[in-house]
């Protein structure tokens, strides 16, 4: 999509070229040029989508988390009890977050004090709420 925002086209790979393709073995610069004048015109409105998506997205704030938050902690797949399959939790209970390490990294206690291993990234990690 950003490369058909600012060149007005789609791209073509080298391996498109070099190895051949549908697109490339039937090119025919008439049919091309059609095409491309059929596309300039639908140019403007793809923009205005664009625009439209990037202002949408400006709004969408995620929320820091900061020292003292409860947080649960996402189970990877090793740490899941392998006989409840499928329908294992998704989600460890709530720890609290002791140090903020910035760049989305965290340290984490559980609720009793007790510091855990390792810091954490955001992506294992969500607001709880009660």
């Amino acid at each position: 999509m950003p490369f058909k925002l600012v060149f007005r086209a789609d791209a073509m790979i080298l391996v498109e070229i070099s190895q051949g393709s549908i697109r490339a073995d039937h090119f025919d610069e008439d049919t091309n040029n059609q095409m491309r004048s059929a596309e300039m015109d639908i140019i403007d409105e793809e923009r205005q989508e664009s625009r439209i998506r990037q202002e949408y997205n400006k709004k969408v704030r995620p929320h820091p988390l900061q020292q003292g938050d409860l947080v649960p902690r996402r189970l990877e797949d090793v740490r899941r009890p392998p006989r409840q399959g499928k329908l294992a939790a998704n989600w460890e209970d709530p720890y609290r977050i002791s140090q903020v390490h910035g760049r989305g990294a965290y340290s984490l206690e559980a609720l009793e004090g007790i510091d855990l291993p390792n810091t954490w990234n955001i992506s294992s990690l969500r607001l709880y709420h009660t």
